[in-house]
């Protein structure tokens, strides 16, 4: 029998891991997988922020716990995942989220900081995609990931932006989604990436402080960056059977800018 809507983007029953969930978009996304049902894991570095994001989701009758990981370097991330899986079952959903940015000149732009930025934002995503997926997702023939990349993945920036490390390395994510969502889709397992626009965050505060909000918001055709909700949406649709027959695609949320500059 067809399904509802509603049936179709049911997540009871699923857990669901975010990475970088205690802050941001990382949180929102965690806040939607919870209230279409799901059972949440998140983690980042830092206990104390994990405390109060699990915290937060559980007064909204969410079940959420959390892990503390460093999702840069790879014995963190291979903890995260056979705890989570040890702790909660199966991993249906995964969000890898996780990342950093960096602004400076290309020219004079720190090799280390190109090493670190390439390491959490591509190396960590395949780490821990490779390892949910061999020990749950592959043996279950079912599993959901959900790469968060960024506009800055689909084309270059204005000179003022000065974000080489991080535009080339969303890039590669996602191409990391296309090339996955292909691999994997004989397990039934479908990966799809994010493309955000700007929204307020910890890691946008410096290019939102140094460029000014209001002139960011003005490029997009929707005339304002992002909020807390605009993100919960496209999560729900890559995490759920609502969107099964899509895989290795991205979709840009940025109020149109991506149209505009032809990403």
């Amino acid at each position: 029998m067809t399904r509802t809507v509603q049936q179709l983007f049911d997540l009871r029953g699923k857990t669901a891991l975010v990475t970088g969930g205690s802050r941001g978009l990382g949180l929102q996304i965690a806040h939607a997988l919870g209230e279409a049902g799901a059972k949440v894991m998140l983690t980042s570095r830092k206990a104390e922020d994990l405390e109060q994001a699990a915290a937060e989701l559980q007064a909204a009758g969410i079940d959420a716990r959390w892990i503390a990981a460093d999702c840069g370097r790879e014995e963190d991330i291979r903890r995260l995942a056979d705890e989570t899986l040890q702790r909660m079952g199966d991993v249906h959903i995964l969000v890898n989220n996780a990342g950093a940015a960096w602004g400076s000149p290309a020219e004079d732009h720190p090799v280390e900081a190109w090493d670190k930025l390439m390491n959490l934002n591509v190396r960590g995503y395949f780490i821990l995609s490779q390892h949910i997926a061999k020990k749950s997702m592959i043996p279950a023939r079912y599993g959901r990931i959900i790469n968060i990349a960024s506009i800055a993945g689909l084309g270059g920036n204005p000179p003022e932006m000065q974000t080489i490390a991080y535009n080339t390395s969303k890039g590669a994510v996602v191409n990391f989604t296309r090339a996955l969502g292909c691999e994997w889709g004989q397990y039934n397992i479908t990966v799809n990436a994010i493309c955000p626009g700007f929204f307020p965050s910890k890691m946008t505060r410096g290019t939102l402080e140094r460029l000014g909000e209001d002139k960011l918001a003005a490029h997009a055709p929707l005339k304002r960056l992002g909020d807390d909700e605009d993100l919960k949406g496209t999560a729900l649709l890559f995490a759920s059977d609502a969107g099964k027959h899509i895989t290795g695609q991205w979709l840009a949320v940025d109020g149109g800018v991506s149209s505009v500059t032809g990403g």
